[in-house]
């Protein structure tokens, strides 16, 4: 019993760390893909018009959940489904990956 118990908590280990891995992203290659998102969101992702979400600072996770509802029409906005088209599930992780890794959210009072 307590050898199955041990396999079984090896094995949840293993599935977590491999998922982990396949959202991680790559910030670097999500800086370069990142260069349609400035004019709106602004070139570190903290935009001055209040119109446009702050990218920078957003968790990982929201980011390329919305990036993927975008895509799958889940989420309606005609410019966010024109700029995500041509993402795939790659680009969309490390756009992510990049966003979250930036500065914005920690510091509101520059946002007017």
């Amino acid at each position: 019993m307590k050898n199955n118990l041990i396999l079984i908590f090896a094995l949840s280990l293993l599935a977590f760390s491999s998922i982990n891995t396949a959202i991680a992203g790559d910030a670097a290659a999500g800086k370069e893909k990142s260069a349609l998102c400035v004019a709106c969101h602004g070139a570190d992702g903290n935009g001055t018009d209040p119109s446009y979400p702050r990218l920078a600072g957003q968790h990982q996770d929201y980011l390329a959940k919305a990036l993927h509802d975008y895509k799958a029409g889940e989420r309606k906005n005609p410019i966010m489904a024109g700029m995500v088209a041509a993402l795939n599930d790659d680009d969309i992780e490390n756009l992510a990956a990049y966003y979250a890794s930036l500065s914005g959210l920690q510091d509101l009072s520059t946002y007017k």
